[in-house]
């Protein structure tokens, strides 16, 4: 009996799975256990009390800008790996890796320096009287703890993702997923040690977290970095890497064009999403913490499309490069359909999960009352999102950076983030309206995003011309 229509389009054969399966599960396992260690570690801070886990939140939020920038200005390079790879050329795989490290080191100089002059007033931004009566010099204080601590992390992070990127997109995910794993489980074990004071050890509290997490990073890096120098047999553009630091002008000029929008749309998209919590916190410091607690659980079940987008972005991009167009359109649709069918049965149980993980924080039952609240919105709203990271990941496999730059991060400062200034500045309406306003506006993404696929202009071969 012949498969229905639908079925042809949307669904796959056993070694479609195979493949999407074998890209995706490493991925998926790393981030599901490094968020849900990094539940634990938000629940052990959120133990200390609501003030400490509110300064933590707030430099995580500013360390998140960094974060992205180092993912956009790596993602634009990347895009060449992948196509590169998929034609069998070390050399060009090579000359991207060592314009990645240009890329990280220039980066965390930037803002190193910006979080060292300016951190103090960055961080009073989040800070306003609510209901509770929460102390907000002391948030500040826990928050300035933490962050001095935490720009020691900032380099071997870079460095580490320059390498597990690479090594992403050239088909190895086992490694970066163990050394991955390994990091968290230390800095989960370290965190309890140093943060409540455990083995004879002082309890540091704040401090304590921030020393873990810097642990962990430098074991993580180390881990990574000489894994793929013994295995260059595995992967040949490793050796010779450093002999010379040279980048081809054409090459340069091409991920320039390329990618540049897409490191301005991650530190813009970031940048964007701290603005919208920065609004949420003028309604008071447990709004803060809230979002906190909200944001923390729903990562965890973000992974499950954060996974399949970089799933997409790897598959359909060393397809466009081995010049499998018509392959590449069909494998897309499908893929983007698992990724939405398995965001809906995932926000289905985040929903049943959503009362139950907050009322494990020592804190004020308005604040867990909120967490809960926002995390049902979250999850009602989770396939369109699965929808909206899929598109997005296409557009850019196929080089379609400044399409992505206007769908991603510029639609964030011109719709999202002037519509909660509006409604946290000018109106009354209680902080779940706004936050719930805000989050339904992914629902007109969904629409530009069908639009933008079914227009094919993301369906190129990059690397055919170098």
């Amino acid at each position: 009996m012949e498969k229905p229509v639908f079925w042809k389009k949307y669904i796959g054969d056993r070694a479609f799975y195979r493949r999407l399966l074998s890209v995706m599960l490493p991925v998926l396992v790393q981030n599901v256990i490094t968020n849900f260690v990094s539940l634990l570690d938000n629940i052990m801070v959120g133990r200390i009390g609501t003030e400490s886990m509110s300064g933590v939140a707030i430099v995580n939020q500013l360390l998140f800008v960094f974060n992205l920038c180092i993912f956009g200005g790596l993602s634009g390079a990347g895009i060449f790996t992948a196509q590169f790879f998929g034609r069998g050329d070390s050399d060009g795989v090579r000359h991207t890796v060592r314009l990645k490290c240009y890329i990280a080191l220039i980066a965390t100089a930037l803002f190193g320096t910006v979080f060292l002059l300016f951190g103090e007033p960055l961080i009073a931004l989040f800070l306003h009287e609510g209901e509770v009566g929460l102390d907000l010099m002391a948030t500040l204080h826990y928050g300035q703890e933490y962050l001095w601590v935490m720009l020691l992390q900032m380099l071997p992070f870079a460095i580490m993702q320059v390498y597990a990127s690479t090594l992403r997109e050239c088909g190895e995910t086992l490694l970066p997923m163990k050394a991955g794993i390994a990091a968290i489980f230390i800095n989960l074990g370290l965190n309890y040690i140093l943060i409540f004071g455990k083995l004879g050890l002082p309890a540091l509290g704040v401090v304590g977290a921030a020393i873990a997490t810097v642990i962990a990073r430098l074991i993580e890096c180390a881990i990574v970095v000489l894994w793929a120098h013994r295995h260059t047999k595995q992967h040949p553009y490793i050796t010779g890497l450093y002999r010379s630091l040279r980048v081809p002008v054409p090459l340069l000029k091409k991920v320039a064009i390329k990618g540049m929008p897409l490191l301005i749309n991650e530190v813009l998209w970031s940048s964007g999403m701290t603005t919208l919590n920065q609004c949420y916190s003028l309604r008071g410091l447990e709004v803060v913490s809230a979002i906190n607690i909200s944001s923390t659980v729903s990562n965890l079940f973000f992974c499950a499309f954060f996974a399949t987008g970089s799933t997409i972005a790897i598959l359909i991009g060393q397809l466009l490069g081995a010049g499998e167009l018509d392959r590449a359109v069909d494998e897309d649709r499908k893929l983007l359909a698992f990724a939405v069918a398995l965001s809906a049965v995932v926000g289905a149980i985040m929903a049943l999960c959503a009362p139950l993980i907050p009322a494990l924080y020592n804190t004020q039952e308005q604040v867990r009352q909120l967490a809960t609240q926002f995390l049902l919105v979250v999850a009602a709203l989770m396939p369109f999102h699965a929808f909206t990271n899929g598109s997005y990941f296409t557009l850019r496999s196929g080089g379609k950076t400044l399409i992505t730059f206007l769908f991603d991060s510029a639609f964030i400062w011109v719709v999202n983030v002037p519509v909660a200034m509006a409604l946290t500045h000018l109106s009354t309406l209680p902080i779940l309206a706004i936050y719930a306003a805000v989050q339904c506006l992914e629902l007109v993404k969904v629409v530009l995003g069908t639009i933008l696929l079914k227009r094919r202009a993301w369906v190129n071969n990059l690397v055919e011309t170098i």
